[in-house]
């Protein structure tokens, strides 16, 4: 077997890693990079393999970092099946026309900055009808059904409790008399979430390929949540101050509805308007209603024996463009959940630019942002950072709400690499920045003889 790291080596986005196996090239995810935006062009355009030349894809989850270059992918020729959860399938029939959507917006900036440096225009990777398209190779399998996938190749899904669909993929290898199992981790989530069911612990793994992107940091404990949330939320109202929450349209979005709907129903926080304004976010939770498979035994229960957990008075789904305006221009107390997460497009930034400078206001991150993104920037304090082009002073309130995490954090890595049974002869890591790849790397080494290793980008093992 060989294996090839194409992204998501040395940093977090960019999923793609290409095993070649008894003739057969299998790629595991095909993420967007994300990043400094003629760099992200440069290496989503490129991939490091012929698209014609791959057999089939297996997609760990929709995350667009782990999904989003998927119709790129079978515009520039690759013809197999991609193989997803049912409910990972659902999330990407809007997740990858939305990203097409944004891939036209970006591209206008580019194309104004090389028509000042005299060069020819770019074009979006794929459009809508590339999406469209993409999705008709998609092949669905549910947790622990085993399938084949090429020659000696068995496939299996296993919850990977990280959003909703997110599965670690399990592949059975026979190469003439040996049998080998590689895990790929995909995107390990941190098991007692709100919604979701924990991550399944594999047996007999051989290889593994995994994920470090919270290597050497902790999350808060999620018990601690609910009461920095509800403390967060009571201070700024108290202002008459807005919460702005950049949040992902998909699991974090809905995790947070969850808990606000407790929330307001137990008398903790005020009965304050909730808007989520993101039409992405609001065709997500609504595909969250159809697959109760994924979800934890108290939100099972709470679906079938009493209500949406979803839907509860004060809560608006906002699509129109209309009503997001009238929000924006609203001086009322509220709380708004919008994306992107990181920051980077949508309609989190109309809300960013209209409040990031009223000291009455707070922003909440509740997930994850990569190096040099705007979120990541607010995050990290910046005093001041560019929002459509044109500087703005922060004088909002940042507040950082890690357990909200849908990444495994150091500790709980260490837990689920030590729980997944096996010999485990080589481990690679990846989708993780280098430090903290590298931080993993040295607490797995302490409690592990195989070999453990920093996945490099572009770089080609053999094993």
């Amino acid at each position: 077997m060989k294996l090839k790291f194409c992204g998501a080596a040395g940093t977090t986005t960019g999923s793609q890693h290409l095993l070649e196996v008894n003739g057969s090239r299998i790629l595991l995810d095909c993420g967007l990079y994300q990043g400094r935006r003629m760099e992200s062009w440069e290496r989503n355009q490129h991939f490091a393999f012929d698209p014609a030349s791959l057999d089939a894809v297996v997609l760990s989850h929709a995350h667009i970092d782990h999904s989003g270059n998927l119709p790129n992918l079978c515009k520039q020729g690759f013809r197999g099946n991609i193989y997803a959860t049912f409910a990972t399938r659902d999330l990407c029939s809007i997740m990858l026309p939305d990203s097409a959507r944004i891939q036209t917006y970006d591209v206008k900036w580019i194309n104004k900055r090389r028509k000042k440096n005299g060069d020819p225009p770019v074009q979006p990777f794929y459009d809508e009808m590339d999406a469209e398209r993409c999705l008709r190779q998609f092949v669905n399998i549910g947790y622990e059904r085993p399938l084949p996938i090429a020659d000696g190749v068995v496939l299996s899904f296993i919850d990977a409790g990280h959003i909703l669909g997110s599965a670690q993929v399990v592949l059975d290898v026979t190469e003439g008399s040996r049998h080998r199992r590689l895990l790929f981790s995909g995107d390990v989530g941190r098991g007692r979430n709100d919604l979701l069911r924990d991550p399944v612990l594999a047996d007999d793994v051989d290889f593994l390929l995994m994920e470090s992107t919270y290597g050497g940091r902790e999350h808060e404990m999620p018990t601690q949540a609910d009461a920095h949330i509800e403390e967060v939320i009571n201070r700024t109202l108290e202002k008459n101050g807005k919460v702005i929450i950049p949040a992902f349209a998909v699991e974090r979005t809905q995790q947070l509805i969850y808990v606000l709907h407790e929330l307001t129903e137990a008398g903790r926080i005020p009965e304050v308007p909730i808007f989520v304004d993101s039409p992405l976010a609001v065709s997500a939770t609504e595909i969250f209603r159809i697959h109760p498979e994924c979800f934890n035994e108290d939100v099972y229960n709470f679906l079938f024996e009493k209500r949406n957990p979803f839907g509860f008075e004060g809560l608006r789904l906002i699509r129109s463009v209309s009503e997001s305006k009238a929000l924006n221009a609203s001086d009322e107390s509220a709380i708004i959940i919008s994306a992107s997460g990181m920051c980077e497009a949508g309609r989190i930034l109309h809300h960013l630019r209209n409040n990031i400078e009223d000291p009455k206001n707070t922003i909440l991150f509740v997930g994850y942002c990569a190096e040099n993104t705007l979120g990541w920037k607010i995050r990290n304090g910046w005093e001041e950072v560019n929002i459509f082009g044109e500087p703005f002073q922060l004088r909002a309130n940042v507040e950082i709400l890690d357990s909200f995490s849908g990444h495994a954090d150091h500790s709980e890595l260490v837990d689920y690499f030590e729980g997944t049974g096996g010999r485990k002869e080589k481990v690679w890591l990846v989708h993780g920045e280098p430090e903290r790849s590298e931080a993993l790397a040295a607490a797995l080494r302490e409690r592990h003889d195989g070999e453990v290793s920093v996945a490099k980008w572009k770089e080609m093992v053999e094993f």
